[in-house]
């Protein structure tokens, strides 16, 4: 199969996931600038939750235009992805709505680690289908934004019952790491 369908369905079911996201947010009872700060933790991690789903979208992005064709096994890895993700507007209610309580967060960061390994082994299905792809090589490679980023999710679950502000410190702190298109895939791309 091309790419390009690829591509067209995950930027779809993406769009959805960011729609019902915002559907969550329910608008405060009374017309007031003061009733917004019971909406306050939702719309945060709203914000944090669609930076994270645009830095997926982004990357998905990049990520296909070095690859031309995939295979079965590259469409099941794509849904494995989406899966994770689209988790993403569930953890995010339920921890804005309980005022970033220890579990939602701690649930929060588990998909967040979900989601950056199913990433990861789209990555590595794409190689395994198309190993003559050198471009491919060179865009995915792991690297220590990968490492790091790992790491900072596995030590926020449990930092999570400490104090949940610690765990959404590093959320918040991965998603800046990624904020970024990656290098290697641009790179990559430039020397197409």
């Amino acid at each position: 199969m091309n790419s390009d369908r690829l591509e067209a369905f995950s930027d779809g079911v993406l769009a959805i996931i960011i729609t019902i996201m915002v559907l969550e947010i329910k608008p405060p009872e009374e017309a007031t600038f003061a009733s917004l700060s019971g909406v306050l933790p939702i719309f945060l991690s709203y914000l944090v939750s669609f930076i994270y789903l645009g830095i997926y979208w982004n990357n998905h992005h990049h990520l296909m235009q070095v690859v031309e064709k995939v295979d079965g096994k590259v469409l099941w890895a794509n849904l494995h992805l989406l899966f994770w993700l689209s988790l993403v507007p569930f953890v995010t209610n339920w921890a804005g709505e309980n005022h970033l309580q220890a579990i939602p967060i701690a649930c929060y960061g588990a998909v967040l680690l979900m989601s950056a390994v199913a990433y990861r082994l789209l990555e590595i299905f794409l190689l395994r289908q198309d190993m003559g792809n050198h471009r491919l090589k060179q865009a995915i490679n792991t690297g220590l934004k990968e490492n790091v980023s790992t790491f900072l999710y596995v030590a926020a679950l449990p930092l999570a019952f400490v104090n949940s502000w610690i765990s959404v410190a590093i959320y918040i702190a991965v998603a800046v790491i990624w904020f970024m298109p990656d290098r290697r895939v641009e790179k990559a791309i430039r020397q197409q």
